[in-house]
């Protein structure tokens, strides 16, 4: 088969089986590609340069030792060269479990075994972790066979989940840290605050993701799986054009979650400010648009909730201030209430 006219990194990548971020970041070394607007698209002579500089790295000193050349590629099929740079993937077990269900027929799996399974595979997970990566999932199977008439339902009781109150950031806590700390680390702060972003999600920011000129930002959903757009305001767009690029890291420098916990602590102590989470972030997002009165479907919707109810639990605030109740009987004027002071102000009648 010859190579197709025109194929996507997203194609590419598929068929090759790398990341097609991966796949973008070596068109753009080599200049093996073609850009139009915001998108990125591979001839027949890209693929086959892509290729071969992975194949024959003839100016390393990897390639000087080993005597690998660049000398072309013989005329092949595209699926061949595929086949070339595509290895079998390592299968991924997880650790073994007492409650190990290979050898058990579906119809014997109860609730106890399944939640034994979770606490044996994920000892250290919290209740709500136990149930998100376990018991959900695995009930969810179950009760599929059972529609297909395999075995009968099946209903596990959850873990207990423990609700701590969360602290929400606010944008004054925001700018003081910004002020305390690095670049990359004040707009990763900023970032997540203005967006809803998860922490996570900040962390794999990259680039490519990023189109300042429309001020919006692609989020790679790590819970979901899924992808959304969302909306960078203008001090955020601001910030970001003025980072330093790092050659192969992401926007904000930090390669995992867990690196830049000291420099985080370390901002917060410079600061003199109460010590909160890179998801309070997350938290102060939809707290204060709740706050100012945007809706819970809005607002789950900008910040990648799928379920409504969540942000209402989780991120509603109710106001404790008693004298609320007199909104029942005043006159009809328009009024606010002060989240700060908890006062309730007229602005005038309707």
């Amino acid at each position: 088969m010859s190579l197709p006219d025109i194929t996507t990194p997203a194609d590419l990548a598929q068929r090759l089986g790398w990341s097609e971020r991966h796949v973008r970041s070596e068109a753009r070394r080599l200049g093996a590609c073609r850009v139009l607007g915001n998108r990125m698209i591979l001839l027949p002579e890209d693929v086959r340069i892509i290729l071969e500089a992975t194949k024959c790295p003839s100016s390393s000193t990897l390639a000087a030792k080993s005597g690998t050349t660049a000398a072309r590629l013989p005329a092949i099929g595209y699926e061949d060269l595929a086949r070339q740079r595509t290895r079998p993937s390592r299968r991924v077990r997880l650790p073994k479990s007492k409650s190990d269900f290979r050898d058990m027929l579906v119809k014997d799996i109860n609730a106890g075994t399944i939640k034994q399974m979770a606490i044996e595979l994920f000892p250290h997970y919290s209740g709500a972790s136990k149930n998100r990566v376990a018991i959900v999932p695995t009930q969810a199977i179950i009760n599929h066979a059972a529609e297909l008439q395999l075995c009968p339902p099946i209903r596990v009781r959850r873990f207990e989940e423990e609700t701590k109150e969360k602290i929400p950031a606010t944008m004054d806590w925001v700018k003081t840290f910004m002020a305390a700390s690095k670049p990359h680390l004040g707009a990763y702060a900023l970032f997540m605050f203005l967006t809803g972003c998860r922490p996570g999600e900040a962390v794999n920011v990259h680039w490519d993701d990023v189109d300042l000129e429309a001020r919006t930002v692609l989020l790679r959903e790590t819970k979901g799986g899924t992808e959304r757009l969302a909306h960078l305001p203008e001090p955020l767009a601001v910030v970001l054009a003025n980072l330093v690029r790092i050659k192969g890291r992401g926007v904000f420098v930090y390669k995992a979650y867990g690196d830049f916990q000291h420099a985080w602590d370390d901002a917060i102590e410079r600061a003199g400010i109460k010590r909160l989470t890179p998801h309070c972030m997350r938290h102060g997002f939809a707290t204060e648009l709740l706050r100012r009165g945007v809706d819970v479907l809005t607002v789950a919707h900008l910040g990648g909730w799928k379920d409504a109810g969540q942000v209402l639990r989780t991120y509603g605030h109710a106001n404790k201030n008693r004298k609320l109740t007199d909104l029942l009987i005043d006159p009809p004027v328009t009024q606010s209430v002060s989240h700060e002071t908890g006062k309730v102000r007229k602005t005038g009648p309707l």
